[in-house]
C-alpha cells in the first residue's frame, strides 16, 4: 500500500463523524487540505508549472465552497474544523 493511501485513510479516520463516514464536509475539506499542501510544496520547487497552479486554484475554490456550506449548516463544526486544520478564516 502506498503512503498516499495510508495518509488518506488516516485523514478519513481522524475527521469522520461515524464509522461509515467518508463523504462528510469535514472529511472532504481535510482531504482537499492535504492535497493543497502537497501542491504548494511542489510549486515551491517548480515555479513555472502553471497547469499545477491552475489545479491548485481549483482545489482552493472547491474547499472554500465546502467550508461555506459547512458554515451555513453548523457553525460550531466549521469552527472546530478550521481550528484543527490550522486554516485562516
Amino acid at each position: 500500500m502506498s503512503a498516499t493511501k495510508e495518509k488518506t485513510r488516516a485523514t478519513v479516520e481522524k475527521y469522520r463523524r461515524n464509522d461509515l463516514d467518508t463523504g462528510s464536509p469535514e472529511v472532504q475539506v481535510a482531504l482537499l487540505t492535504d492535497r493543497i499542501r502537497h501542491l504548494i510544496e511542489h510549486l515551491k520547487t517548480h515555479r513555472k508549472d502553471h497547469a499545477t497552479r491552475r489545479g491548485l486554484m481549483m482545489l482552493v475554490g472547491q474547499r472554500s465552497r465546502l467550508l461555506r456550506y459547512l458554515k451555513s449548516r453548523s457553525f460550531q463544526r466549521y469552527r472546530d474544523l478550521i481550528a484543527s486544520l490550522g486554516l485562516r478564516k
